[in-house]
């Protein structure tokens, strides 16, 4: 979103002068990057706007191929990162853009798609979102097409800001692994935006990850709970309910991208009262992720755990399904 918000001239040099610097500070070498469409955009330009993140995406992985590499596939990712640049992996975040229109998953997967969500804080042509949950909506016919389309292409289905009834709807008809890309954990903060045990027992069930969301809010009601230990927590609770080998870190980072993309005159981008802008100490993007591995440390937990929390759960869930076709 910070990027797209460029001239097109400037993406490349922006991310390199922006967030490369963020990102190897911060150790990471496999970056989910979602394309999130705002209000400003829709309905009517939300396509276009799709369109022109996902060439922003292409632009700025060929402006920085000596530290980036966009990937579509699980032996791609395994390339970039033995030749020692960041894996990108292109995703969206809910599908305004396409609508109904399920016709266009295989364009955007062209595109380099390989994640995908089909709902996010609302009601959408294809699913409600998390904050939808008084009406208990499932999918609808156009979002179970797009659950059998995203599993016969090759792309991950994404449960996050999903209803309830719907992430119990896709996992009744998944058939492939799905992921959770930022959700905590229910059983610790009841928010709607989290998952509840059986979910994510579900989740692991197909043999996916549940990617833990670092927002404070959702791990803890009480500013005294917005902590790094808050979030080992749940971290150690996803990995209780749905073993070591299912769970992962989401740090759902927005301060500074809603700084850069947010005009001076409206700047509440929030949802149900809830403070974009909030942030765990020292954990307002990247470079503060050190910080997770030594809280992780500070637990006792073994060396390979630690690994499989920090990336090694996705890594292996997309060598096996990223980008391989049904």
């Amino acid at each position: 979103m910070a990027v797209a918000e460029r001239p097109p001239a400037r993406w490349a040099e922006f991310f390199r002068e922006r967030w490369l610097p963020q990102l190897r500070d911060g150790g990471v070498d496999l970056q989910v990057l979602p394309v999130f469409v705002d209000d400003r955009y829709r309905p009517e330009g939300a396509l276009r706007q799709t369109l022109r993140m996902i060439e922003c995406a292409h632009t700025l992985a060929e402006g920085n191929a000596d530290a980036v590499r966009l990937c579509l596939d699980g032996a791609q990712v395994d390339r970039a990162l033995d030749d020692g640049v960041i894996a990108l992996v292109l995703a969206l975040e809910s599908m305004p853009g396409l609508d109904s229109s399920v016709e266009l998953l295989p364009t955007l997967h062209r595109l380099g798609v390989r994640v995908a969500s089909i709902a996010h804080w609302g009601r959408t042509p294809l699913a409600d979102g998390s904050g939808e949950d008084a009406t208990g909506g499932r999918l609808t016919h156009a979002g179970v097409a797009a659950v059998r389309e995203m599993e016969r292409l090759g792309m991950i289905f994404d449960v996050s800001h999903l209803g309830a009834r719907g992430v119990e709807h896709v996992l009744e008809l998944a058939g492939r692994p799905v992921m959770a890309t930022h959700s905590s954990a229910r059983a610790l903060r009841d928010h709607h935006r989290n998952l509840t045990d059986d979910q994510i027992r579900g989740v692991a069930a197909t043999g996916g990850v549940v990617c833990v969301n670092f927002f404070p809010v959702f791990l803890a009601e009480d500013s005294a709970g917005h902590t790094v230990d808050r979030l080992v927590d749940h971290i150690e609770h996803v990995a209780d309910v749905a073993g070591i080998d299912h769970v992962g870190l989401g740090p759902d980072f927005v301060r500074e991208v809603l700084h850069d993309v947010t005009p001076p005159c409206c700047e509440d981008f929030g949802f149900d009262g809830i403070d974009p802008g909030a942030a765990l100490p020292g954990l307002d993007g990247p470079r503060g992720l050190p910080l997770v591995t030594e809280a992780l440390l500070r637990r006792g937990l073994p060396a390979d755990d630690i690994l499989k929390i920090l990336g090694g759960n996705v890594r292996r869930l997309f060598r096996a399904e990223l980008g391989r076709p049904r």
